[in-house]
């Protein structure tokens, strides 16, 4: 069983410096209050195969994450998919499009798959991800705009 979520928001930057920024997983802290920790595997620009490995703290545990970039095309699309065993795992992505002024248009999306006891839990999650959606999608464009162009 899985579930989907996607939200979509505008942000007061440059395509490029938008995705340079979420291109970087190590900025998710940022505008994600799950993730506890991340580190980026190899240490240098995010490409092709690079995986973040996290620590996130969902429902008041805590739990190992381990995503792959498995697609990257600067500076439009990433998509990532999880590779660790967790009841609920998750696949997802970017799409960013240039807009006149300066700005750039945002969508994300995740699709969250169950698996074992989590095909029970995976449409609680999916709801939740879905209510919060709107309020994500604020969290990424606040952090894009605060971020310095270069990390």
């Amino acid at each position: 069983m899985s579930g989907q979520f996607e939200a979509s928001v505008e942000i007061d930057r440059p395509v490029e410096e938008v995705f340079a920024y979420l291109a970087d997983g190590r900025n998710d802290p940022d505008f994600s209050p799950r993730v506890q920790e991340i580190t980026r595997i190899p240490d240098g620009p995010t490409a092709l195969g690079t995986v973040f490995r996290s620590t996130v703290k969902d429902a008041g545990m805590k739990t190992a994450r381990e995503f792959r970039i498995d697609g990257f095309d600067p500076p439009r699309l990433i998509r990532w998919t999880e590779q660790s065993k967790n009841l609920i795992t998750a696949e997802g992505g970017y799409d960013l499009e240039a807009l006149s002024g300066g700005r750039t248009r945002v969508r994300i999306f995740n699709t969250l798959h169950g698996h074992g006891f989590g095909k029970l839990l995976v449409g609680l999650a999916a709801s939740a991800a879905r209510k919060d959606a709107p309020d994500f999608g604020r969290r990424i464009k606040a952090a894009a705009e605060a971020s310095p162009t270069n990390r």
